[in-house]
């Protein structure tokens, strides 16, 4: 167990970087996201036929991993909107709702009973992101997008924390991508009709980024993810991903100086998150 925390950490340190090539890369989110999925299925094709895992399981299971792969691509096209919309420490704020929607949703869709610690911890996390919400009204369409994207992100977690106990992680993210690929490839002329771009290529620089963005922080990040959540219930993991704005607004002063635009609602509203961390985390220790 307590190595199972130290790779959810690690994937927890993997996540701070997310928010930062969201803002280095210059391509809008439908396209960011787009070559993050098709760049992160091509390295698990290599990964997969490095270690010759085994590919033998039945269409319908490939097709059940890959329509959860579209889930977690339309989280990322919201949660780099956010970002886009309004910065790194909104979005990445933001993105600690998902263990509010995991309390809520994860009894729904599990259907077992609502857990009143869960749902208290979760609510002083909405507490927090409540007072970050009315900190700069510029910021509130971001903290919005942010808000779905935390939903999705919760809805992903609860799902796949079913198929990593029954397929080798690698393999699950590996047909995620592709379905990711897939089924955002699909809706992205629609994306592009209502927001334009003047290319579609990447430049060699944003290349560059989307290359380390997919091979650390979607493939080796979603890898420790998916390992974490075979010993570690999906709250807990959710919840302890609330640590990830720590490191992205720590990395977001030092490269974008982002401490000027934040006041103290904002530090308020992070010091109530963090405290919902740190219960949590007391509380799994004592369990």
């Amino acid at each position: 167990m307590k190595k199972s925390y130290l790779v959810l950490h690690f994937a927890v340190m993997l996540a701070g970087f997310t928010g930062i090539f969201g803002k280095l890369i210059s391509l809008n989110e439908g396209l960011l996201v787009w070559y993050r999925v098709f760049f992160s299925s091509i390295i698990l094709l290599l990964i997969v036929k490095l270690f010759r895992i085994s590919t033998n399981i039945k269409l319908k299971e490939k097709i059940d991993i890959a329509k959860i792969g579209i889930l977690i691509a339309i989280h990322w096209v919201f949660f780099y909107a956010s970002i886009k919309y309004s910065n790194i420490s909104v979005g990445v704020v933001c993105y600690c709702l998902t263990s509010f929607f995991t309390a809520i949703f994860g009894p729904l869709i599990n259907r077992h009973k609502f857990s009143m610690s869960e749902l208290m911890l979760s609510v002083i996390t909405l507490l927090g992101i409540a007072l970050i919400f009315h900190f700069d009204s510029s910021y509130q369409l971001g903290i919005m997008l942010g808000v779905i994207s935390s939903a999705l992100a919760a809805l992903y977690t609860i799902y796949n924390e079913k198929l990593v106990k029954s397929y080798d992680s690698r393999l699950v993210n590996y047909y995620q991508m592709i379905g990711g690929t897939i089924g955002l490839g699909i809706l992205l002329p629609f994306y592009l009709h209502f927001f334009p771009v003047h290319s579609i290529i990447p430049s060699l620089k944003d290349t560059y980024y989307l290359i380390l963005l997919a091979s650390f922080c979607t493939v080796g990040l979603y890898v420790l993810f998916a390992e974490s959540l075979k010993h570690i219930a999906a709250f807990t993991v959710n919840l302890s991903f609330n640590l990830e704005p720590v490191y992205a607004i720590i990395l977001a002063f030092i490269f974008f100086n982002e401490s000027k635009e934040l006041n103290l609602s904002f530090y308020i509203g992070l010091s109530f998150v963090m405290i919902s961390v740190l219960l949590q985390t007391l509380i799994s220790f004592r369990k």
